[in-house]
């Protein structure tokens, strides 16, 4: 049976000479079993006809936000929460740039910027196109965004010239979606351990020792477990973001004392346990029972202690059949502290990232990272979405991913 097999598919058809061979990828993915809702824009029904795209598909083509002769509206945010992916084929330099900016002027453009589905995009377009830089810009924020560019091909092109531009074949574009999905559920039935965000310790009942986590990076992490099979545990600091994913189970503390205990809970059944929260090192030794006033004429003294170190204290229980992740966020010598941190925690992996790259850090929707394991094995990744590094962790945890 092929992974596509019963999975939602929305193909988007865009006005290209290529869009004839999108007639073939939908027999490919009708014949593995999938279920394909084709959206075409109006260009691109001056290529290949509605009329083929349903009769092969067996469901209405979408073309328009209403219906012209029953005023039916269709509804881009249905199509987004029921794909399970999303791949434009051909996708032109116009639709591209719609896509990186956000121009919801077509229904596929709409779809698009409702799904929470992976998108897979196949570019096609002449030569010179591809490798303009508005193009090639479009490309690299579309990539940034988390979006899948499946590369086109060099060879002869509409214009009868050779060269980069050719969208990759139906069959090419029908493996990479088999492959995403082949290996979509590589964790099923696993318990995945994730700590996220910040902890908050208490000085007073209004004021408290933190951080800047926003807990993107870890909440990413679960949502990309999670859609490999996984069950998946957040213990998570307080943050504004919540999972995607509705079966990713979140257990919500504040202090560093309160994330160990519940990540002790869990650790014993976990497979996988990633260490992606900012803990606070050090905590108040006293909490004030009510607010310290500004008013008093001495300036209060706090007196720290140090948190529990959660990632060295799950390394001194962890079984061989379990995998230790942790985190390094520096600030210098990284790779020697990230190195350090690594033996000394019992770590399987660690990920480091420094606040000295630009995207990296606290905040952001990207990251830039370094992936250490023991052996001094290290493999250093470009600034991506954190979703895509999300994947580039789990893929080296999985193994998926080949170590250099």
């Amino acid at each position: 049976m092929s992974p596509l097999s019963g999975k939602n598919i929305v193909l988007g058809i865009t006005g290209g000479i290529a869009a004839y061979k999108s007639v073939t990828l939908l027999r490919l993915l009708v014949k593995a079993g999938a279920e394909v809702q084709v959206i075409i824009t109006p260009n691109g029904k001056e290529f290949i006809t509605p009329v083929t795209l349903s009769s092969l598909s067996g469901r209405p083509v979408i073309s328009e936000f209403f219906t012209a002769n029953t005023g039916e509206w269709h509804s881009h945010v249905d199509l987004g929460l029921w794909a399970d992916a999303m791949v434009i084929a051909p996708a032109t330099a116009s639709t591209m740039a719609k896509m990186a900016c956000g121009v919801a002027d077509n229904m596929l453009v709409t779809s698009y910027l409702s799904a929470r589905a992976p998108v897979f995009v196949a570019p096609a377009m002449d030569l010179d196109m591809m490798a303009h830089p508005a193009t090639v810009r479009n490309i690299d924020r579309l990539r940034a965004d988390g979006v899948h560019i499946i590369e086109p091909a060099e060879g002869e092109l509409a214009s009868h010239l050779v060269g980069k531009g050719r969208m990759e074949e139906p069959e090419g574009i029908f493996r990479v979606l088999e492959d995403y999905f082949s290996a979509g559920q590589d964790l099923a039935g696993k318990t995945v351990l994730i700590t996220a965000g910040p902890t908050y310790e208490r000085i007073d009942p209004v004021r408290f020792i933190g951080n800047y986590s926003s807990g993107k990076m870890g909440y990413a992490l679960a949502d990309e477990a999670a859609a490999r099979g996984a069950r998946v545990v957040v213990v998570s600091g307080p943050v504004a973001v919540r999972p995607e994913n509705p079966s990713v189970d979140v257990r919500h503390v504040e202090s560093a004392c309160e994330m160990l205990a519940e990540c002790e809970k869990v650790f014993p059944e976990a497979y996988i346990a990633i260490m992606a929260a900012a803990v606070a090192d050090y905590a108040p030794v006293s909490t004030a029972a009510s607010k310290i006033k500004r008013e008093r004429d001495e300036v209060p003294v706090i007196h720290l202690k140090k948190n529990p170190d959660i990632a060295a204290t799950l390394g001194q229980a962890k079984r061989g059949d379990q995998v230790l992740v942790g985190f390094a966020l520096e600030t210098d010598h990284e790779l020697d502290n990230a190195a350090d941190k690594l033996r000394r925690k019992n770590l399987d992996m660690i990920v480091l990232n420094s606040l000295r790259d630009a995207g990296a850090g606290f905040g952001t929707d990207t990251n830039k990272i370094t992936i250490l394991r023991p052996g001094g094995i290290r493999t250093e990744y470009p600034l991506k979405s954190k979703k895509e590094v999300a994947r580039d962790i789990l893929d080296n945890i999985t193994g998926k991913s080949p170590l250099v």
